[in-house]
C-alpha cells in the first residue's frame, strides 16, 4: 500500500510503500477512495518538523513540564533519548478517509463492500477501529462524506464547551467547515 508519512524532526513529507494492514477484532481494513486534506493541521505538523529544538519546545510548553518530570525521575540521558525517539517516529497525517470495507474484524457491524467514512490517515489502505467509522448513505457523495470527521470534531468541541441557551460563542479556524 502507499502511505504518506511526515518527519517530526525535519517536516519532510514522503510517500512510502508499506505492507497492507491486517484486520483485528473490532477493526476494519478499508480500501481508500479519497481523503480530505486539512491544510491547517497538516501545515502545523510540517512547520513543527521544520522548526528548531528550541521552537519545538516553545510551541509545546506542556511537553517541557513533562520532560522536566522525566529528567527528575529517569535522568537526562533517557529523557533526551525518549524525545529523539518520538521525533524519529514517522507521523501519518490525515483523519478524513472515505473508502470501501475490504475486511471486517470480529465484532464489527460492517461487511465487506460497505462504503464508510473513518478517521484513517492518507494511505491507500487503512485499518481503523469500528468505533471511528460510520456508514455513508447512498445519497451522500464521497466528497461530501469526507467532511464528516471534521464535523464530528467540531461537534465534540461544542459538547466539551457545554454552552447554555443564549450564550454566544466564536469559532476560529473552521475554514473547511464554514
Amino acid at each position: 500500500m502507499l502511505q504518506i508519512i511526515q518527519s517530526l524532526r525535519t517536516g519532510q513529507t514522503q510517500v512510502i510503500e508499506a505492507p497492507d494492514p491486517i484486520v483485528f477484532a473490532n477493526h476494519l481494513v478499508i480500501e481508500t477512495e479519497l481523503t480530505l486534506i486539512s491544510p491547517g493541521t497538516e501545515r502545523m505538523i510540517y512547520e513543527f518538523g521544520r522548526s528548531s529544538w528550541f521552537e519545538k519546545a516553545r510551541s509545546q510548553p506542556e511537553k517541557i513540564s513533562q520532560a522536566l518530570d522525566k529528567v527528575a525521575t529517569d535522568g537526562i540521558g533517557p529523557t533526551v533519548s525518549a524525545i529523539k525517539n518520538k521525533l524519529d517516529t514517522p507521523y501519518c497525517p490525515g483523519y478524513c478517509n472515505v473508502g470501501i470495507v475490504r475486511d471486517a474484524g470480529k465484532g464489527s457491524l460492517f461487511r465487506e463492500g460497505d462504503r464508510v467514512i473513518s478517521n484513517g490517515p492518507h494511505a491507500s489502505v487503512v485499518r481503523v477501529s469500528k468505533n471511528l467509522t460510520a456508514a455513508i448513505p447512498a445519497s451522500v457523495s464521497s466528497e461530501e462524506a469526507s467532511f464528516a470527521v471534521l464535523g464530528a470534531i467540531a461537534l465534540q468541541g461544542i459538547r466539551l464547551a457545554d454552552p447554555l441557551l443564549g450564550e454566544t460563542a466564536v469559532v476560529i479556524g473552521a475554514m473547511l467547515i464554514s
